[in-house]
């Protein structure tokens, strides 16, 4: 199988057009009647629309956004979670032209006002039912000319406008404007964990770009039959272009679900409900998964489960095959430049601790602190050379992040790992979350991993507090499963364990218990909060 891996890795070649837009690449060529989402609401009832509807719909919002007088260029900010006016949202302002801002529901209202007026959006749309909060904040936002609201018959007001209104006026056919593969489509905003957001700035090509890294978590994806869900908010790159805009691409149906708030008995509900046989799940939503069911349910069929973001770790790849009888998949990518590594379990064993191989296309070199290509088994940083379709145009407004980010022609991405002689990526860390103690340098995640096997532990993080002796010590917060436990003990156990699996050198010397993590809105944790709460930091 490893020979099947170097054999298409050196027959792959980009296929990239010179003219693309993707919400045309998206609507055209699929048949009418073909399902394309299905749209659940919180009871688990769910509506189905075909590739004809989303075609018609997109094309009537398309219209109604240029009778709005929005142009090509323009940045439309997207406050919708999972859902068919969210698809209709995107595919109708790529049709435009214009730039798509997606924009998570759940920012507090200063996150969602500093995208906005950093994107300089000429219009947002936003369901009704989060108006009465958005109206309190509108008077912030320098460069909106409309607001449209979903769910809604009734205008509230000449600015803001109802979408039934707007898009039962307009005329279902619409002639997309001619795009380039370089032209800007999409802003994506980075997290935010080491420093302000930035705006990563995606031409059309992303699309296309992403597609070798979702063929080979999903192996050979499309199938006959494969359906896709992610509980992944698709304001973030990971759900929008890990599964809804590459899956409706290829013509796979869609489920649109989130809830406000993660439900593992409802998710299982929902893999029993619908015909789902493919996943993309967050790491923490199968920890919060794993938490609540330890056996194989009836009634569930996936195909293939990816996962990507932070490590899984022995244990919890040990789970899925063993509840979901299927092998998953690490991938790894950032928004600036995503699905660049990968798992293909059809085409070579998943190594544990790995997450996979340079995917298909993209030319990967850990790079070290001297500047050279690291050994096999010595750590560097991970980085993409360039051009590439699936790297970002650049930061919105950001030229001098940009130089940084992609100085000597490759994308540098901050993060560290090695590799073996297989070309199998192991991932460390990010390289302000290296630990250096008494001249040891030591990842997170490798202990993190070991830590989250033991029984008593639901999550774990890890960080380098400062150390006058040692630079830095090993200190683990650590979530139990429950509230009936010994922390000494269990200090000692965490302790042992780690001695055990890596060595004295990287065990922690101290552990703290917390009812709960900080982590972002994509479910990573947020180290770098937990640094803050040391002294010295």
């Amino acid at each position: 199988m490893a020979d099947q891996y170097a054999t298409q890795a050196r027959r792959f070649r980009w296929g990239i057009p010179e003219s693309f837009n993707m919400g045309r690449a998206i609507v055209a060529g699929k048949a009418d009647d073909a399902i394309a989402l299905w749209d659940v609401a919180e009871d688990l009832s769910f509506r189905t629309f075909t590739f004809g509807a989303l075609r018609r719909e997109a094309n009537r919002l398309a219209n109604g956004l240029m009778h709005l007088g929005v142009a090509p260029g323009d940045r439309v900010g997207i406050l919708l979670s999972q859902s068919i006016e969210l698809v209709v949202s995107h595919l109708a302002t790529y049709l435009l032209g214009a730039v798509a801002v997606p924009l998570f529901v759940l920012f507090g209202d200063e996150a969602i006002s500093y995208r906005i007026n950093d994107a300089g959006c000429r219009l947002l749309i936003a369901d009704a039912t989060d108006w009465p909060r958005l109206s309190r904040i509108r008077p912030d936002w320098t460069t909106v000319t409309h607001v449209l609201l979903t769910h809604t018959s009734t205008a509230m007001g000449s600015e803001v406008l109802a979408w039934d209104r707007v898009c039962g006026e307009a005329s279902a056919h619409f002639t997309p404007r001619p795009s380039k593969a370089d032209d800007p489509a999409l802003v994506i905003y980075t997290s935010g964990t080491t420093g302000s957001p930035k705006g990563a700035l995606h031409a059309h090509r992303v699309l296309l770009g992403h597609l070798p890294g979702v063929v080979m978590p999903h192996q050979r994806f499309p199938l006959p039959g494969d359906a896709m869900w992610t509980p992944a908010d698709w304001a973030w790159i990971g759900g929008l272009l890990d599964v809804l805009l590459p899956s409706l691409y290829y013509g796979v149906p869609v489920v649109a679900y989130r809830s406000r708030k993660f439900d593992p008995e409802h998710t299982m509900e929902l893999l029993r409900r619908l015909p789902i046989r493919n996943v993309f799940f967050p790491p923490t939503a199968l920890r919060l998964l794993r938490a609540a069911i330890d056996r194989p349910l009836p009634g569930i069929a996936l195909r293939t489960l990816a996962s990507g973001g932070e490590s899984l770790g022995a244990d919890l790849t040990e789970w899925v095959r063993r509840v979901f009888d299927v092998v998953a998949a690490e991938f790894y990518g950032q928004t600036e430049a995503n699905l660049l590594i990968s798992n293909a379990p059809d085409i070579f064993p998943p190594v544990p601790g790995s997450i996979g191989r340079a995917v298909y296309g993209h030319a990967i070199h850990l790079i070290t602190d001297e500047g050279n290509e690291a050994r096999p088994g010595e750590v560097g940083e991970i980085t993409v050379a360039l051009p590439d379709p699936v790297a970002f145009l650049g930061y919105w407004n950001r030229p001098d992040a940009t130089q940084a980010k992609t100085a000597g022609q490759r994308i540098h991405t901050g993060d560290l790992a090695r590799q073996d002689e297989l070309g199998n990526v192991f991932f460390v860390g990010r390289s302000d979350d290296v630990i250096n103690s008494a001249g040891y340098r030591m990842g997170p995640t490798e202990i993190e991993a070991v830590i989250a096997t033991h029984p008593q532990v639901s999550m774990v993080a890890v960080i380098g507090k400062p150390d006058p002796v040692r630079g830095e010590i090993v200190k683990a917060f650590i979530v139990p499963t429950s509230a009936s436990f010994d922390q000494n003990q269990l200090t000692r156990e965490v302790q042992a364990l780690v001695r055990q699996r890596l060595g004295a050198h990287e065990y922690p010397r101290e552990v703290e218990f917390l009812d709960a993590l900080p982590v972002t809105a994509t479910g990573k944790v947020e180290r770098r909060t937990l640094r803050l709460r040391e002294p010295g930091q």
